[in-house]
């Protein structure tokens, strides 16, 4: 599995853009300085920050202090201004306390920093809670819960009870109030407050000869009240001198948030939101879009880190595919085999999963609703190695790019034509999705006359036909079982009628011989019931990967016992058992069947059939002549 949170590992090949920042803030030689890191959702944002914090301790010999913020955990809990100062503040008096350098002097005005922020917490209640805390009484921004006893005063009916939790309330609140005010704070006017802080705050980098750097995560996911009031705050009270802010967010939200911020406003235009955000972000950085070749390698780097490959060589594939991908524009390539040529000798499973990315990645840049967004690749994954797994504990035989295939339209698909396609699964014989197979040669031939009706009628029915593996040929039936999570499996199984669901279940405990007297009962079952139990016998035999006597040979020996035309499909089914599967000692157990020559004749046929299986085959004929 692979973790959905941020890293400074750059399997993106973003750490040229990052040391790009860095080189940036390093240069800024003091002066106040934004950045803002843009893009979508899940693109990488989070990482950039690790990988610029990264990049700019390498290159400074000088004191930085970094400040990590996301604005999204504070909100509904806190004054999100208050608390992006007052990480700043605490983050200053840590480094001054662990510093020994830093004059002594310093750590009063890094305290008073702190102080200071009480004040604006204080303010952020109400402008008139503040006065009234002056002369004794609780702020109301902190008293909602007497607040809302005293609404319930002036119903007409006071209990004693009421009585009680509203002198609790104001008492809670003025304890709060209280601890705020425990410092002395100099009682200034909001302006004259926010002008202090700056200066001081200037002061104190100064006098610490360190540069400030805050790392502002998540501002997307905010509401639009919390991401306009971090704005404000950082353009108030912190861009000063020896500060850069880098503010990672999609830039689309945070318009969208000034839009909603200003949209009351008589005059308002779109202009007044270009013009807002142009001055708060000084320098604009968009993390660029991943084409086939980055998320090939972002693939194949995620096979690797979760590989029984020992970290430094997971770590030289790591370096030596970014280099690559930074030369892509040469019209150099990064794939599979560029992959082994800096591996050398591979486990096998990791093999098949280099290979499996190849495939993989066109489809992760085509399909629209991915579009080579790395978060959503991630989860893609985990989902298939869930699903892999679970297959895996089932004895079931998965493809996993057809299992990759199907997932992609249970996440971006209309669910309507979702459960169509599970249902046609479910219906056919062998789990075949034969419905798609007109449809997939059209799109395959590019024909522009293919016209598709509700629920199929979406342009991304269109990209996922074109998708490889075809599908109308597959079968399915594995891949519906362990996808149950989002829609439930309705098999053939379920439809048996009970006395057909009772012998089913019997002749599965079926284990070292066929059972006579068990297939006497099935005798009494219907042509309908028979025909069910065969599909399910043959689909749990298409599991096995070697036969000689496995348990449902003889569960299928039994079933053949009762005559009907079922018996023609067990037998079509023995002679498509692919002769690499096939061991010496099913062939003494199939002799006696009035079938078994046919089955012989065709595994002969076959030059992969074991020479053992072939004598045993010929041992059998020669008993049949005596």
């Amino acid at each position: 599995m692979w973790s959905d949170s941020e890293t400074d590992r750059d399997f993106l090949n973003f750490r040229s853009v990052a040391d790009i920042a860095a080189e940036i803030i390093s240069q800024a030689d003091g002066r106040a300085l934004s950045i803002g890191v843009s893009g979508s959702w899940g693109v990488g944002k989070s990482s950039m920050l690790k990988l610029l914090g990264g990049s700019l301790k390498e290159r400074t010999d000088e004191r930085v202090i970094f400040v990590e913020f996301n604005a999204w955990l504070y909100q509904g809990f806190d004054d999100t201004r208050a608390a992006l100062m007052e990480t700043i503040a605490d983050a200053i008096v840590r480094t001054v306390e662990a510093d020994k350098t830093i004059p002594g002097h310093v750590a009063e005005k890094a305290a008073s920093l702190a102080k200071r922020v009480n004040w604006f917490r204080l303010a952020a209640v109400s402008a008139t809670s503040v006065a009234g805390m002056l002369f004794g009484l609780p702020p109301v921004g902190l008293v909602g819960e007497a607040v809302n006893v005293v609404k319930g005063l002036t119903d007409g009916s006071v209990s004693r009870e009421d009585l009680d939790r509203t002198e609790g309330a104001v008492n809670l609140a003025v304890a709060g109030a209280k601890g705020l005010l425990k410092d002395e704070i100099p009682r200034e006017s909001p302006p004259k407050a926010i002008h202090a802080f700056r200066e001081e705050l200037k002061a104190t980098l100064a006098e610490m000869d360190a540069t400030l750097v805050v790392l502002i995560d998540d501002l997307d996911r905010c509401l639009p009240e919390t991401t306009i009031a971090t704005l404000e705050a950082m353009r108030l009270f912190l861009l000063v001198e020896r500060t850069a802010f880098v503010i990672a967010a999609d830039d689309k939200m945070i318009r969208e948030a000034v839009r909603h911020h200003f949209a009351k406003l008589p005059d308002f235009d779109q202009d007044l939101v270009t013009n807002y955000f142009d001055k708060l972000i000084q320098v604009p950085i968009r993390v660029p879009p991943l084409g086939t070749q980055d998320v090939r390698a972002y693939l194949m780097l995620l096979y690797i880190e979760n590989s029984e490959i020992v970290p430094d060589l997971r770590e030289k594939a790591r370096a030596a595919v970014s280099k690559q991908l930074g030369e892509t524009w040469k019209g150099k390539r990064v794939d599979a085999d560029f992959v082994r040529s800096v591996l050398g000798d591979i486990p096998e499973a990791l093999d098949k999963q280099l290979d499996l990315a190849n495939r993989l990645a066109p489809m992760m840049v085509s399909a629209s609703k991915i579009a080579g967004n790395p978060r959503l690749i991630k989860r893609f994954l985990n989902t298939i190695a869930i699903r892999m797994s679970i297959a895996a504990k089932q004895g079931i035989e998965i493809d996993e790019e057809a299992l990759a295939k199907v997932l992609l339209f249970e996440r971006n698909g209309d669910q309507g034509a979702y459960r169509q396609l599970l249902n046609a699964v479910n219906d056919d014989a062998e789990g075949k999705p034969r419905f798609l197979s007109d449809w997939e040669e059209k799109t395959k031939a590019a024909q522009p006359d293919l016209t598709l009706e509700a629920p199929w009628a979406d342009p991304f029915v269109k990209e996922w036909l074109a998708l490889n593996p075809p599908l109308a040929d597959i079968d399915l039936r594995g891949i519906a079982y362990v996808s149950r999570e989002l829609l439930p499996m309705v098999n053939a199984a379920d439809r048996l009628s009970s006395a057909g669901a009772d012998m089913l279940e019997g002749l599965l405990q079926v284990k070292t011989a066929a059972s006579k007297p068990l297939a006497g009962q099935l005798a009494g079952l219907s042509t309908g019931d028979m025909d069910i139990i065969g599909d399910r016998l043959v689909a749990k035999s298409r599991a096995i990967k070697e036969w000689g006597t496995p348990d449902v040979l003889w569960q299928l020996l039994t079933f053949v016992l009762v005559p009907g035309p079922h018996v023609e499909k067990v037998t079509r089914f023995f002679k498509n058992i692919p002769a690499d599967q096939i061991t010496a000692p099913i062939v003494p157990v199939l002799s006696p069947q009035s079938w078994a020559s046919e089955v012989f004749a065709q595994w002969g046929r076959s030059p992969d059939l074991d020479q053992t299986v072939k004598r045993a085959i010929g041992l059998t004929g020669k008993k049949g002549e005596r």
